[in-house]
């Protein structure tokens, strides 16, 4: 059952014909790179695969940072059947199939891991069906996954797997990978590595962005251009790395932590980092509508009155998006995230509606005041709607000493309004408002 068997691993993975991430996966912890927050010496993870005591668990991370790799190196240093899905390829079937035979070598005293590739592929039923093998300890799950689990994880087998987070690998990892490359002469691309020099190495691993598997597919495409055994140039890497897509799912994890982090980078007040994030999204094809929809979001909750102009902005710029179209439209989006980046900031009116909110859900609905009432029939009139009501329209500086909140509720104060922008004379002019109509409601009191 095992799918790795150590003899044929290596006969395998030293073929040419193999691409060169294929080649280079480690094959024992001390070849892996990366991840040292799990797998350094002393730490947690490591230490179950040591002592060959393992529970199910989850490897949760971005693209080619070693979940598969890691959990092929556990498979060859542990006394475990190994055997493993693809959540694309995968019928539910051929899971009970396997699933039967792992119990079949519990009773014979071996252990099996199930190592499962893009677990959140696979839908409830598929990963129903894993649950009892994994509570009686027939199997040893090893789930790999690009998406938050979360969300794409059912609770029940979540609950029984620890979920490891990996990193992306930085900019010296992913050097020493490809220098590791460069140098074996077994699975590698050993006689090429006075022939690229280290600048060309650092900027494959900037263009990888983290992934080894992209620094790697980079190196091999360099080395095959190099012709008649000539050292690399900058012209033959800029052939082979043209131009990539960001990381980016629309539907996944990574599309909430760009718009995530371009609402965080204006509510900071940096368009720097704002203009990378929305060029990110821009450049992995993103709905424009859906980033104006979220800047005009961001207009309300995070500038608010400090600057009401920024709600008129950004929906200007959706409008004038609209009209012209992609790319030039793109303009108009990146000078409203700029603008609401400098523009003062305020969420008073924000946490207003927050606190007026949780106060109704609490349970805070006392009737409305008869003052305040409609009364459009004479039977409501008599009933005393809208008696004793007060037009402001017809007081001196437009002001009255009406009670307008409901009774038990009086002076209730939601919205705080900050030294910002606009804001501050807002908020000087509320104060006015507020002593005037504290005198005209104790002048009513007096001659009544």
């Amino acid at each position: 059952m095992r799918l790795f068997p150590d003899d044929a691993s290596k006969a395998d993975t030293a073929s040419v014909r193999r691409p060169l991430p294929e080649r280079m996966r480690p094959r024992s912890l001390d070849e892996f790179e990366g991840q040292q927050h799990l797998v350094g010496l002393g730490k947690p993870l490591r230490l179950q695969i040591e002592r060959d005591d393992l529970a199910s668990m989850i490897f949760w991370g971005p693209p080619g940072v070693g979940k598969t790799s890691l959990a092929r190196v556990i498979a060859s240093e542990t006394l475990c059947e190994f055997v493993a899905f693809s959540g694309v390829m995968s019928s539910i079937r051929q899971v009970k199939a396997v699933l039967a035979d792992a119990e079949r070598l519990r009773g014979a005293g071996l252990r099996t891991i199930v190592f499962v590739d893009e677990i959140h592929r696979f839908n409830k039923a598929q990963q129903d069906a894993f649950l009892p093998y994994v509570e009686r300890g027939d199997i040893i799950l090893i789930g790999a996954t690009t998406e938050n689990p979360s969300f794409e994880v059912i609770s029940a087998l979540l609950s029984r797997a620890k979920v490891y987070t990996l990193e992306a690998l930085t900019r010296k990892q992913l050097v020493r990978l490809q220098e590791a490359a460069l140098q074996d002469s077994e699975r590698g691309l050993a006689g090429k590595s006075d022939l690229v020099p280290r600048p060309l190495l650092e900027r494959i691993a900037t263009y990888a962005g983290g992934d080894a598997r992209t620094a790697l597919l980079a190196l091999e495409a360099l080395v095959r251009l190099m012709e008649g055994g000539g050292p690399a140039s900058d012209e033959l890497l800029q052939d082979v790395l043209q131009r990539r897509l960001p990381r980016y799912d629309k539907a996944g994890e990574e599309h909430f932590n760009l718009v995530s982090a371009l609402h965080k980078s204006v509510r900071s007040s940096d368009p720097d980092a704002a203009l990378h994030w929305l060029a990110r999204m821009l450049e992995a094809g993103e709905d424009r509508l859906y980033i104006g929809r979220r800047l005009v979001r961001m207009a309300a909750e995070d500038i608010g009155l400090a600057d009401p102009r920024a709600v008129q902005m950004a929906m200007a710029a959706v409008d004038a998006f609209r009209l012209v179209g992609e790319p030039e439209g793109d303009l108009f989006l990146a000078e409203v995230a700029v603008y609401l980046a400098v523009t003062p900031k305020s969420d008073a009116v924000y946490s207003a509606l927050e606190s007026a909110r949780r106060e109704v859900r609490a349970g805070a609905d006392p009737p409305v005041p008869l003052h305040l009432r409609n009364a459009p029939t004479r039977l409501m009139k008599d009933l005393g709607y809208a008696a004793d009501y007060q037009h402001a329209h017809e007081a001196e500086d437009r002001l009255v000493g009406m009670e307008c909140m409901p009774d038990g509720m009086e002076g209730r104060r939601y919205y705080l309004p900050t030294r910002n922008g606009i804001e501050e004379r807002i908020a000087k002019r509320l104060t006015l408002i507020r002593k005037q109509r504290d005198a005209l409601r104790r002048e009513g009191e007096t001659r009544t």
